[in-house]
């Protein structure tokens, strides 16, 4: 497996929060995905979040830390993603937590393995955007706005458009593709199914399968021969 997320093209997202049984969560490991990252918007702790890597770690797949609470921050992982939700309505979910974080944890960190994501949440109703009380009436301009912010401001190595539950626009989402220098491009929202994934991976760098695990897990296993099967078309092209 390869470890540089910038080549990685798919992700499972998996929640300490939310149960999956040994039998799914050896398939989801050994499906071919690039990684897995785990990581939620609620009831994440130190505990639950230790007990699901001590379970991937039976496997050879790299595993990434979405770091979203101070309390379950947890070493061992290949990568922690320091999310910074810029369209967040709380200052806090953009700099506030992470300066808590680094008064903490900033003398200890490999900064090797740290790398920040520009999040951008575009649905209301998620838990995600409640939380972090995101302003998603936006319009493709504020979006790319956001995104130039953070592949030439902010020098962030990643870009993720947050549908969170539902699936996206994949015009705005090839059209940010197309105006990012150096970040690369997560989209996650949606994707259950490998139809869904082939559109999001030709329109996103790196597609990111999150609550179809746990709702639809035979579509969401399929999504990895979809996600291939498209940047193998693209690159044809």
């Amino acid at each position: 497996m390869h470890s540089d997320f910038k080549q990685w093209s798919h992700m499972f997202k998996l929640d300490p929060d939310r149960e999956i049984s040994d039998e799914w969560l050896e398939k989801v490991c050994l499906s071919g995905t690039d990684a897995i990252m785990v990581g939620g918007s609620t009831g994440i702790t130190f505990d639950n979040t230790v007990d699901l890597l001590s379970r991937i770690r039976r496997y050879e797949v790299p595993c990434v830390l979405e770091v979203s609470d101070l309390d379950a921050i947890v070493p061992g992982f290949d990568r922690f993603f320091i999310p910074m939700v810029l369209n967040a309505g709380n200052p806090q979910w953009i700099v506030g937590h992470h300066q808590r974080a680094l008064r903490e944890y900033g003398a200890l960190l490999d900064w090797s393995q740290v790398a920040t994501e520009g999040y951008v949440i575009l649905n209301k109703q998620s838990a995600a955007a409640q939380i972090t009380e995101a302003n998603t009436a936006l319009d493709i301009k504020d979006v790319e706005a956001y995104a130039r912010m953070a592949d030439r401001l902010l020098h962030c190595p990643v870009f993720y458009m947050e549908y969170s539950g539902v699936f996206g626009n994949m015009e705005w989402v090839a059209r940010v593709k197309g105006l990012l220098k150096d970040a690369r491009l997560f989209y996650g929202g949606g994707i259950d199914s490998p139809e869904k994934a082939y559109q999001a991976a030709a329109a996103a760098h790196t597609v990111i399968v999150g609550n179809a695990v746990y709702d639809q897990p035979e579509q969401a296993l399929a999504t990895v021969q979809a996600v291939r099967e498209a940047k193998a078309a693209s690159n044809m092209q």
